[in-house]
């Protein structure tokens, strides 16, 4: 019970105090450390176990890198690797090599400066990832920048484990180094082989998985691949976080990571935020009040000295001003490694621990500011202004160049499920060069979609995350055709949520109940029972040669008392014989009623051909059929006027034989 009464007083505070932060527009992230500082040992000491809450918070970290691995697959991740490589080792080369200088300008011994340099070269990938999440920015430039300098200052956690305990001992003997050597080969070893069972088992895997229909399953299965991967590679000495970012990046090889995806991110949005809420545990407020200058210097450290190195980094990677100046200011912070690289050092007697507590209020302090910082920066137009000097010398990329690179779907339908109907729709589309993504549960339909070249992805349209990888937010319409009315329900709650402007089409097999699919947002309804008895009505009656203004009004009539549809009357048109450059054209007939506005007038005193586009080709009346003369033959009711024009000309005309309202024609600039 203790534990759950930590949980219990952990989420009251933080809800209270998120809340009111909120409501000074401040990021969550901020409310969350705020909060464990405010519940901490050091302040009101209402957590009294901060270590059973660094253990739910490092299965945070550990989902959260699952996630970012899902969004970062191995072909993604060779289109970053020049960030990955040449940024990262810009970034921590340089901040590690000019903090050890300092330190040791500062008569720290050499064990000491180099621990420093490797804790001020590490930035926090659980808060800054997750404010760039939250941001939409994970894509933007200065957010694949970002994103290849943690993945790199992530891979650099294992030299620095391996590097920290022999600090001791000295860097200058020959079995030091070959410790190190063969730590870094094992450990390569492991990843490239893992690699190489993962991608041909876990495929076929997850499709026995997913045949048991049993979402419990599907989600143990996700859980084990992400805490197994991560804690087998931890034996080898790689981080559990890295672990778990490798695992992340073997799932994004199948068709399920989008429905992983949306399975993991309710556990992991609970457990990385009391990732946050453990960091703020270690702030020491007495410690502040003591020494308020000292942690003032280091915070700037932080913020200035680390930012800058970070910008001029990204502006050596000839990134434009705006993306290096939002990417210093989102690397400008303490990470949670450096936890690691501290407590690592104190056992191994490289430093004291009574001398890390200003080091360590000073990097909650910034991980407090960051997302505030991050949020602020992009109206701060002044520091990037400052970059375009440097800009210039080193030619930097243009944002459209490198914006062009991370394009996604736009002005595209999505389409979900990818049955019989979904398909007709997706193939009908990709013939008139319109993009279209369908997202669809039945593995066995993603896979032939994939075999017919369509763009399907396995993936529950009922999350936000699988949406946003279909990026309704841009997209032209959106398509639900699923058999499911509870799942049609949690689907357009969902666009509801998302604010999505698109129009919405939903599919229903039967009217009752698809009144309740309209109060969260207006769609457009298509019942199956209505539709299907509509076209099969319009069918016979064509069949029947029933006039076609009588089978649209027969039609209109029927639909209007099932009140369900706004679909106009399309029936099969009489054949024409095939004839080059007619295939627009058809053939249809309509018949002059007492009320119609043509009554008692001829074509060529109604200007009717110029009017609709029309052309008559015969009249019947009763037992004769007129064909010569047209232009003046004056209608009659019950007369049938055979007509030729386009289908646009055609929904012209109708009217005129049908009633009062006359549809103009429109012109050629209309």
């Amino acid at each position: 019970m203790h534990l759950l009464e930590e949980i219990t007083v952990i989420a009251t505070v933080s809800v209270i105090v998120t809340l009111l932060l909120g409501r000074l527009k401040l990021p969550v992230v901020a409310g969350l450390v705020l909060s464990g500082a405010l519940v901490g040992p050091k302040a009101l000491s209402l957590a009294h176990d901060p270590e059973a809450i660094e253990v739910i918070a490092e299965v945070g970290v550990i989902f959260l890198l699952f996630t970012i691995g899902l969004e970062f697959s191995l072909s993604r991740l060779k289109n970053i690797f020049r960030q990955v490589a040449l940024g990262g080792l810009l970034q921590v080369g340089v901040t590690t090599l000019v903090t050890s200088l300092i330190c040791l300008s500062m008569d720290l011994s050499v064990p000491e400066a180099i621990v420093y340099g490797f804790v001020f070269a590490l930035s926090s990938t659980a808060l800054v990832l997750r404010t760039l999440g939250e941001r939409g920015e994970l894509d933007a430039p200065h957010g694949r920048f970002i994103v290849g300098t943690l993945i790199f200052q992530d891979l650099c956690i294992v030299p620095m484990v391996l590097i920290v305990p022999l600090l001791i001992n000295g860097l200058d003997k020959p079995e030091t180094w070959q410790a190190i050597m063969f730590a870094l080969a094992k450990a390569t070893l492991v990843v490239v082989l893992l690699f190489a069972v993962s991608r041909k088992v876990i495929p076929h895997l997850f499709r026995w998985v997913n045949a048991s229909r049993s979402n419990e399953v599907f989600i143990l299965t996700v859980l084990c691949l992400c805490i197994g991967t991560a804690y087998l590679t931890s034996l080898t000495g790689l981080s559990l976080a890295l672990g778990a970012f490798l695992a992340g990046m073997i799932v994004a090889d199948t068709d399920f990571r989008h429905r992983a995806m949306g399975d993991i991110l309710p556990l992991r949005d609970v457990f990385v935020s009391f990732f946050f809420v453990s960091l703020g545990m270690f702030f020491d407020f007495q410690l502040l009040a003591e020494k308020p200058v000292e942690v003032g210097l280091l915070l700037l450290a932080f913020i200035g000295g680390k930012g800058l190195i970070a910008i001029l980094a990204a502006s050596f990677m000839r990134f434009p001003p705006r993306a290096a100046w939002l990417a210093g200011v989102g690397l400008a912070q303490f990470g949670e490694f450096g936890f690691i690289i501290l407590q690592l050092a104190i056992q191994e007697g490289v430093v004291i621990e009574s001398e890390i507590g200003t080091l360590l209020n000073a990097g909650i302090l910034s991980m407090f500011l960051t997302p505030l910082l991050v949020y602020k920066a992009p109206h701060f137009t002044a520091g990037e202004r400052a970059l375009d000097p440097l800009a210039k010398l080193l030619r930097a990329r243009s944002a459209e160049e490198l914006e062009d690179r991370t394009v996604g779907h736009s002005d595209h339908v999505v389409v979900i499920g990818y049955g019989l109907a979904g398909r007709l729709l997706t193939n009908s589309l990709s013939r008139l060069k319109i993009e279209a993504v369908a997202l669809e549960m039945n593995s066995d339909n993603v896979e032939l979609g994939r075999k017919l070249g369509d763009p399907v992805y396995y993936a529950d349209a009922t999350s936000e995350e699988a949406l946003g990888h279909a990026h309704v937010e841009s997209c032209r319409a959106i398509v639900i055709m699923i058999n499911d009315n509870q799942a049609i329900e949690r689907v357009i709650s969902t666009i509801a949520r998302m604010k999505v402007e698109a129009p919405v089409f939903v599919r229903t097999q039967y009217m009752r109940g698809s009144e309740k699919l309209s109060q969260e947002l207006p769609v457009n309804i298509v019942a199956s029972e209505v539709e299907g008895g509509l076209e099969i009505l319009s069918l016979v009656l064509n069949q029947l040669q029933i006039p076609r203004n009588l089978i649209i009004r027969e039609v209109d009539q029927a639909r209007e008392e099932t009140m369900h549809s706004d679909r106009e009357y399309s029936s099969s048109p009489l054949p024409l014989e095939a004839h080059a450059g007619l295939k627009d054209l058809k053939v249809e007939k309509l018949i002059v009623t007492a009320k119609s506005r043509v009554t008692g007038q001829s074509p060529r005193n109604l200007d009717l051909a110029e009017s609709t586009g029309v052309s008559i080709l015969a009249v019947r009346r009763q037992d004769s059929l007129l064909v010569h003369r047209l232009a003046d033959i004056i209608f009659e009711p019950e007369d049938l006027v055979y007509c030729l024009g386009s289908k646009q000309d055609m929904q012209v005309v109708t009217p005129w034989f049908d009633a009062d309202k006359v549809v103009q024609k429109p012109d050629a600039h209309g």
